[in-house]
């Protein structure tokens, strides 16, 4: 679709749903992928104007992704965010094929960061950062409370099953590594099993996906990757080094210690088991190390040699130190 095109579906579909809306201006794209776009834009209303965030894929293109819930299930899951206290943004419209917009939703934007490096090291969030460990276990315990039977259809995944994925995806690629061998090894070893809890899994929460302000965290973004499982599994990602930045000795993000984190999730009403924990920690460094190998293989095979990919795709050899620091660490 051309962009005035665009422009002018887009100010249709706001007239239409928003009361008072007269049109849109400050259009603006924030990112772009193979099928999901972001969009930046002010809704105008006599009223007072509304700044607005458009989170699409365009007609014609699917989910890059067989484990995305859809555009429609994240913007339910973020509206029962909102209802149930946990920071999100409030989602004012999703779209229908009357908005000839493609699949997607609108919300309010939030402000704040989302810039790891910002967070970590600028000094407006210097007095904020040493309690955001402890807000990071109230907010996902406040996650994983939400009503089950509320949730709209999601798929349920045990830690036996994401074994297995991960072991094909590997395997698929031809490429031997001895340290992922070790991890997989290690988790099916040390597999627990279906969960007691199964709850409602974030499934990518970390920095870049948390708008942060200098008051603590604003936001949960990017539901796409959300699921029933194990509620540890958050807890444990967030904790993988590649989310810490640098700052290698404050597990949560770079932000402060796990214990921190246990004692605001407790305090928030849920129930931690730290070997559960360093169980999903273990599997996250696998996954990323593996979704690394697989950028690095989309550089080579083409057609789209992006300089991205290839600087993600190198990381792997990170995630293989970080294996090794977790699974055989030094006296």
């Amino acid at each position: 679709m051309a962009a005035a095109a665009f422009a002018d579906a887009l100010k249709r579909s706001v007239v239409g749903w928003c009361i008072g809306a007269t049109g849109v201006r400050d259009l603006a794209q924030l990112s772009g992928g193979a099928s999901q776009e972001t969009w930046s834009f002010v809704i105008v209303r006599p009223e007072g104007d509304i700044a607005a965030i458009l989170r699409r894929s365009p007609p014609g293109y699917g989910s890059v992704s067989g484990r995305a819930a859809g555009l429609d299930v994240e913007a339910e899951l973020m509206r029962l965010a909102c209802e149930a206290g946990v920071p999100s943004p409030q989602v004012l419209h999703v779209l229908t094929e009357a908005d000839a917009l493609g699949a997607g939703f609108v919300m309010r934007r939030v402000d704040g960061e989302t810039i790891p490096r910002k967070i970590l090291r600028d000094a407006q969030f210097a007095e904020v950062r040493p309690k955001l460990a402890r807000q990071i276990g109230s907010i996902l315990a406040g996650l994983h409370g939400i009503d089950g039977a509320a949730l709209p259809s999601l798929r349920t995944i045990s830690s036996t099953e994401e074994i297995g994925l991960l072991r094909d995806d590997y395997r698929s690629m031809g490429w031997p590594r001895p340290a992922f061998e070790l991890a997989l090894r290690w988790l099916s070893q040390n597999d627990p099993g279906v969960s007691k809890a199964v709850t409602l899994v974030h499934g990518d929460f970390r920095h870049g996906n948390l708008i942060i302000g200098s008051d603590g965290v604003r936001a949960v973004l990017d539901w796409e990757l959300a699921h029933r499982g194990d509620p540890m599994e958050d807890l444990g990602w967030i904790c993988v080094n590649s989310w810490r930045f640098g700052e290698i000795d404050k597990p949560v993000g770079g932000l402060g210690s796990r214990e921190e984190m246990f004692e605001g999730y407790e305090a928030a009403g849920g129930r931690v088991d730290p070997d559960r924990v360093k169980f999903w920690e273990v599997m996250g460094t696998l996954r990323w190390g593996i979704m690394c190998c697989g950028m690095m293989q989309r550089f080579r095979q083409g057609p789209d040699h992006s300089m991205e990919r290839a600087m993600i795709g190198r990381r792997s050899s990170e995630t293989e130190i970080d294996l090794l620091r977790l699974l055989a660490p030094r006296n």
